[in-house]
């Protein structure tokens, strides 16, 4: 029954209309109309990522001509390639509808298994026609497609440009890739050397990869705060018909072919109705959440709260402005399938109404008929993906889409006309969004336990909240001991799966954790006394910390790691990048949107962190703290050997490393929380060494025994 229930939930989304995309004027329901027949591209369309390898490796060689040739072929490739899986999507999905099955006898499912081959024989013949080839010769691997998404591409571009005194295109390359990667201080550098050279203003930079939708409701918000209301619902209208064509595409996108993440694919061995289930599941996941993505900035991880429902809540004051009640009104409605609780909203509807013809019924004006069809397929899909969660075993937890505190924060809340009695009526109330917020009593200034420690800046005087730096933490000799244990015992890329340079291709990163230092001062690799004073200048930090801060709790390690970043010669001159890009280090960052998502994969559980440094004979490498916007430095520090610096761990403390241009640049980097849920596992692991070494020693002394004598 369960199998039935769950079979006829899928047919129904799968045979569901698509909804009608546009403006009020859409009101009427039409048929979708299948598009003609596609046209074949005059010859097979080169695989992007081919293209793509040969202007990387051009440019390297210094051939930039052809550099710019293959990157831009590349480029245009990718781009119709997406362009032609979405056409052939809503093709044959117009040409090749579905069939539900018409009785439950026998064969009463081959109707709709006829219509699914007919749809994929379209597909291929469709994608076949317009590539010039077979779609597999345009499966790339993960790591290209993800270069693409980055726009890695245009920083080649920008530089092959400008060795080619191309400056106007150097400048759109550059821009386009900094807008996806607004941290890379050296592009931004680049930007404005190039505008400089060729006197480009600011209203010239293109982004070449914009999306139509977001730059159309940046512009109807722009005109919306100057008041000029006519031409912002222009823009809001046309934002809408843009959102829900990217919508389309998106979803057709998703079609592809997909991962079994619960699953080894070459041992797969379901069978047919669990493999499709399987597979359509996760297409069905990818198109659900096509709502977070269209609402995501180029660059950004967390989308722009509550995206959609502001274009309404936007359209029904506007509308309203301009003497449009009905369509004023049809907007609220359409807020509300988001939110139709929202107090001030509901108000509005009544005084809309109340401003209509006596003519006009208002129970006869609903919601945005766009907007009805779209929540009710998503909200089929989730109950389908709900239902699927429960049936087939995996989890799902739908993420908000629609935070509520995203809304207007602008003195038009308040409709004009009405008075101030009748305001907490049908006014609109401001929603300010809150500061990072620590969730517990700040205090500082306690004990820092030992001798010889010297304070040097509080939070004040670095310009920041939660903020300390300490000098001779540790000892000449301690650091030197360090630095010998490093060279010891050191992974490139250790924490960051192995990469050689996970932050700057100009340096190389090396790290071990305290455990691995014990095993191998244990085995004898390295000296135990000197293994083991990581681990004690690790817990002394620790103790400072907790005491400085007074906190009331305990302080636990969430993680513990010695690392060091190496200048890489011959790829320093001219550098403007960072050696550990702005971040904070139990949230997200979006310095467009000065705020801080505290959500995965951020580590959420942090609370303090700390950075003991080792030595000072490197070149640059300064630590530094900045305003949320990621650019204006607060506070900058010069590492040394027995300094240390810590801080709290949230959107407050916004901090980075400088290029280092010369040398090797150590520290231990110590993440600390409070809850001791997530207690560091290697650390507990090293605490049990220790207890085992000490009790070790112990016997030995007892013996008489010189501890030597047993390594």
């Amino acid at each position: 029954m369960r199998e039935r229930i769950w079979t006829r939930r899928l047919l129904l989304l799968l045979l569901l209309p698509p909804p009608l995309w546009g403006g009020p004027q859409d009101s009427r329901r039409l048929e979708p109309q299948p598009e003609p027949e596609p046209e074949p591209e005059r010859g097979p369309l080169q695989p992007y990522d081919l293209l793509y390898a040969s202007g990387v490796a051009a440019y390297y060689s210094g051939d930039f001509q052809l550099a710019v040739r293959d990157l831009e072929a590349a480029l245009r490739s990718h781009r119709r390639l997406r362009e032609t899986r979405a056409r052939c999507a809503r093709h044959c999905a117009a040409r090749r509808p579905l069939a539900a099955p018409g009785s439950t006898g026998p064969g009463a499912e081959l109707p709709f298994f006829r219509a699914l081959m007919e749809r994929a024989r379209c597909y291929s013949r469709c994608e076949h026609q317009r590539l010039g080839g077979p779609e597999s010769r345009h499966r790339v691997s993960e790591d290209v497609r993800s270069d693409f998404q980055r726009r890695v591409p245009y920083n080649y571009l920008q530089r092959a440009y400008i060795k080619l005194n191309q400056l106007e295109k150097a400048v759109e390359a550059a821009h386009t890739f900094f807008m996806a990667n607004p941290e890379h201080m050296e592009v931004q550098q680049n930007i404005e050397d190039y505008r400089t050279m060729a006197g480009v203003e600011e209203l010239q930079l293109i982004d070449r990869e914009a999306k139509p939708h977001l730059e159309s409701y940046g512009a109807a918000v722009k005109h919306y705060e100057a008041d000029d209301f006519e031409v912002a619902i222009k823009y809001f209208e046309q934002a809408l018909r843009e959102y829900f064509n990217e919508d389309v595409e998106c979803r057709s996108l998703c079609e592809g072919p997909q991962r079994f993440e619960e699953y080894d694919y070459l041992r797969y061995k379901a069978g047919l109705y669990e493999a499709i289930a399987d597979h359509y599941v996760q297409v069905l996941v990818c198109q659900h959440e096509c709502v977070r993505e269209l609402a995501t900035r180029p660059g950004r991880l967390s989308p722009i709260e509550n995206f959609l429902p502001l274009h309404y809540d936007y359209l029904q004051f506007a509308y309203y402005r301009v003497g449009e009640y009905v369509k004023a009104l049809e907007c609220a409605k359409a807020y509300l399938l988001f939110h139709p609780d929202d107090e001030d909203v509901l108000d509005n509807v009544d005084y809309y109404e109340s401003l209509l013809d006596e003519s006009i019924d208002p129970a006869s004006i609903e919601a945005r008929e766009d907007l009805m069809v779209f929540v009710k397929r998503h909200k089929l899909e989730y109950e389908l993906i709900k239902s699927a969660a429960e049936g087939l075993g995996f989890s799902y937890t739908e993420p908000n889409y629609w935070i509520r505190y995203g809304g207007r924060q602008d003195e038009n809340r308040i409709p004009s006309g009405v008075n101030i009695e009748e305001t907490e009526v049908h006014g609109l109330s401001i929603r300010k969004k809150s500061s990072p917020n620590i969730g517990r009593d700040l205090r500082e200034g306690g004990p820092l336990l030992f001798e010889n420690i010297t304070f040097v800046y509080n939070s004040e005087q670095l310009n920041g909240t939660q903020r300390v730096l300490l000098d001779n933490v540790l000892s000449e000799e301690q650091c030197q001991e360090l630095h010998r244990v490093a060279s010891g015992i050191m992974l490139v890329g250790d924490g960051y799966r192995g990469k050689t340079s996970p932050h700057t291709p100009n340096e190389k990163f090396e790290g071990a954790t305290v455990l691995k230092a014990l095993r191998f001062g244990y085995e004898g690799r390295v000296p135990l006394k000197s293994a083991r004073l990581f681990y004690d200048i690790s817990e002394k930090a620790r103790k400072i910390v907790e005491s400085y801060f007074m906190l009331n709790s305990t302080l636990y390690f969430s993680y513990t790691h010695m690392v060091c970043r190496t200048a890489l010669s011959g790829q320093q001159d001219k550098r403007n990048d960072l050696s550990h890009p702005i971040h904070a280090d139990n949230c997200l960052l979006d310095p467009e949107a000065n705020e801080c998502w505290k959500e995965p994969p951020a580590y959420t559980f942090r609370d303090y962190s700390a950075l003991l440094y080792m030595n000072d004979d490197f070149e640059g490498g300064e630590f530094i703290f900045t305003e949320m916007d990621a650019k204006t430095v607060t506070a900058s520090i010069k590492p040394k050997c027995g300094r240390m610096i810590s801080f709290s761990s949230g959107g407050e403390n916004p901090h980075g490393v400088k290029a280092v241009t010369k040398g090797q640049r150590c520290a231990v980097a110590l993440w600390f929380t409070l809850d001791p849920l997530y207690r560091e596992l290697e650390r507990i692991q090293a605490d049990e060494v220790i207890a085992v070494l000490d009790g070790e020693q112990q016997g030995k002394h007892e013996l008489h025994m010189n501890p030597r004598d047993e390594l």
